[in-house]
């Protein structure tokens, strides 16, 4: 039982399969996976060359692996694939899947269909779409990704404050704007054409998996190709599979990851969100001493004042006998159901006034529960 513990562990960490993508699948164990990464064949439907205003032929995607009987057959495909990408999740788990107009909306139905939980559509904009030659509609000139969870009740992993911090304190939006695959980082063959027609840009692959995963995670990528997600995956220390069934495609992939050289843990280590920090009662501000009883708070617009007192609640000035936590006199003073004390009530330091939520990443380092420095406040009311 062991050495088959054993060998599965050294099975999942940083592999390329090379053979069917359901076959691969199904020789994974069940819940080994923290996020799926799939950009499957399109099913373009190609059925002559496109070619240029001056008749040469536009380098597209002619290739086997994207051609099927018809939209059924296609269809069964999919949903098969993607069935075994969710047995393979974490419970919290979560995947990712890119495509065109071509078969994005048949992805997303079989998503719904099979139980997973749809949390965003994104727009990848490129900034240098290919021309549309024919003038019969407009520039193609995006594609849509598709993030779910594995389940409605899945806690997914989203880093937001080191997303919001990486866009100038701004809320990353669901429009993304990058180039195509293009210059050096797209890989040639020997004659100088593409290695593989749909490579993706590895900056979006490395938003990715900023956003939704953390150091150590495994991430499987079911259409490896040339190895983008492997790559990235390996600068940012994430683990990866990889399932490519075309041997030549795997062969760039292996070279290409070895070349990639790992960020050091410093360089990789995830900004810290509220959802992960410790917990903090706001008793335990009081008793630390951070906030003293009797200071009194307000919330931000100044119309509600209260005081606190020394067992952690707080005390509705001009009101006697309304008392209760942070919380529920917060809900209580604003006619709600429900208030989130800590953004509610404010408290004024160095002539400003503060939420009280400040105060709690002091209370971490006085109790050895944070790496962070935080701020040190003054308080100049009572």
């Amino acid at each position: 039982m062991r050495s088959d513990r054993r060998r599965k562990k050294n099975f999942l960490a940083n592999r390329l399969l090379v053979g069917d993508c359901l076959e691969q699948l199904a020789s994974l164990p069940d819940a080994s996976v923290d996020l799926v990464f799939a950009d499957p064949p399109y099913n373009l439907q190609l059925d002559k060359d496109l070619l240029r205003p001056n008749n040469t032929v536009v380098d597209g995607v002619h290739q086997d692996w994207d051609k099927f009987q018809d939209f059924a057959s296609y269809d069964a495909f999919c949903r098969a694939w993607l069935g075994e990408c969710r047995r393979l999740l974490k419970p919290d788990g979560a995947i990712w899947v890119i495509g065109s107009y071509h078969n994005i909306f048949r992805l997303g139905a079989a998503l719904q269909d099979l139980g997973f939980w749809l949390q965003n559509d994104v727009i990848w904009r490129k900034t240098n779409p290919m021309p549309n030659f024919r003038g019969r509609r407009f520039t193609n000139a995006h594609e849509t990704l598709i993030w779910s969870g594995r389940q409605q009740s899945s806690r997914v992993t989203f880093n937001y404050d080191a997303l919001k911090a990486g866009n100038d304190d701004l809320q990353m939006r669901s429009d993304w704007l990058f180039p195509i695959c293009s210059g050096p980082e797209r890989l040639k063959d020997s004659s100088g054409r593409k290695a593989h027609p749909t490579q993706k840009p590895e900056a979006i692959l490395h938003r990715i998996m900023i956003a939704c995963t953390n150091p150590g995670d495994v991430v499987l990528d079911t259409f490896f190709g040339t190895g983008t997600t492997g790559a990235v995956a390996k600068r940012l220390g994430r683990k990866w599979i990889g399932i490519e069934r075309d041997a030549g495609y795997a062969k760039d992939a292996e070279a290409r990851i070895k070349r990639v050289q790992a960020l050091s843990p410093d360089e990789i280590e995830p900004l810290p969100t509220k959802r992960t920090e410790p917990r903090v009662p706001f008793g335990t501000i009081i008793e630390l001493g951070i906030l003293e009883p009797g200071t009194r708070l307000v919330d931000e617009r100044r119309r509600y004042r209260a005081e606190v007192r020394a067992d952690g609640t707080l005390a509705l000035s001009g009101e006697a006998g309304v008392r209760g936590s942070i919380h529920r006199l917060g809900a209580e003073v604003q006619g709600k159901s429900a208030c989130n004390g800590w953004t509610f009530w404010h408290f004024e330091a160095e002539g400003k006034l503060k939420p009280i939520d400040v105060l709690r990443g002091e209370a971490r380092r006085q109790l050895g529960l944070s790496n962070l420095s935080a701020p040190k406040v003054i308080l100049t009311q009572k």
